[in-house]
């Protein structure tokens, strides 16, 4: 069993992702980071600090409900069974066209992470919460500005992280 702090981190592999990863890591937390490229994943594994937690990179798309199921199985089984702190960060933006001419397969693309995956992964991380000992953690959903001041032609991603924000 592992011993420490353990956060799951979606969207761990680029970015603001990465970053916090790196930066939790870097304080002795146990870290698991999620998304769907496992080049990008190793990418921000390779660059741990030594003498910190252990990060470890699970491939998986957040908004489908089997992959969450199997991501939270995952993180639980390497680190012990607890989860601490769920950085609910995954998302990407449709190409900027017109609302018209989006396809929905495209619009549904991004709700599915961004506003789909939050929820699916919060779910997860506070029924780990609430049953393990003690209790308790924390979970932290990435807004954005555009949830304020929307981008032109960005309907999807505005729309995601509006509702996020609320």
């Amino acid at each position: 069993m592992s011993q420490g702090k353990v956060a799951l981190i979606t969207g761990g592999g680029t970015g603001i992702g990465r970053a916090a990863a790196l930066a939790l890591q870097g304080d002795g937390w146990n870290v698991a980071i999620t998304g769907r490229r496992k080049e990008e994943l190793d990418k921000t594994a390779a660059l741990a600090k030594a003498g910190g937690g252990r990060i470890v990179g699970i491939t998986a798309d957040v908004g489908k409900p089997e992959d969450v199921k199997r991501l939270f199985a995952e993180t639980q089984k390497t680190f012990g069974g607890r989860l601490d702190f769920l950085f609910n960060n995954a998302g990407f933006g449709a190409p900027p066209v017109p609302m018209e001419e989006l396809p929905f397969e495209t619009w549904k693309s991004v709700v599915d992470v961004i506003l789909h995956g939050s929820f699916l992964c919060a779910q997860e991380a506070i029924r780990i919460m609430k049953a393990q000992t003690p209790k308790g953690g924390r979970i932290v959903n990435n807004g954005s500005i555009s949830a304020y001041t929307p981008r032109p032609n960005s309907v999807a991603y505005t729309s995601s992280k509006h509702a996020i924000t609320g």
